[in-house]
């Protein structure tokens, strides 16, 4: 399945064209391994006016099929900072969710394999 990804800016943040390439080609490979639940991934950068040293903001939303978008945030001083921190947040979220809920580690659990009948007599 193709995931859509889809990259937003505030008039405060300069990157354009590099930028959304960049973020669409990182989050497509490390997003690859939940394709099959995802439909559309978006990226929004921000600057706060607030004039702190933090001042970036990248908030990374996540929506698979029939459930409800899942987001992460990260503040930091640069775009790069604030995206890779906010892309490694989604990953581990992302992990939680579906890779361990569906694949706990890599096998079967024990709950769901057939009891043999050796073993119980």
């Amino acid at each position: 399945m193709f995931v859509q990804i889809q990259v937003n800016t505030d008039h405060n943040i300069h990157g354009g064209e590099g930028l959304a390439t960049y973020v669409t080609t990182e989050l497509a490979s490390s997003l690859s391994r939940f394709d099959r639940w995802l439909t559309r991934v978006e990226v929004h950068f921000s600057e706060d006016a607030a004039g702190r040293s933090e001042d970036k903001r990248c908030v990374i939303e996540a929506r698979p099929a029939g459930a409800q978008p899942v987001a992460v945030t990260h503040h930091a001083g640069s775009v790069d900072d604030a995206y890779s921190g906010a892309a490694l947040k989604l990953e581990k979220v992302l992990d939680t969710k579906y890779s361990r809920a569906h694949d706990h580690k890599g096998g079967e659990s024990i709950r769901h394999m057939p009891a043999d009948e050796d073993e119980l007599n």
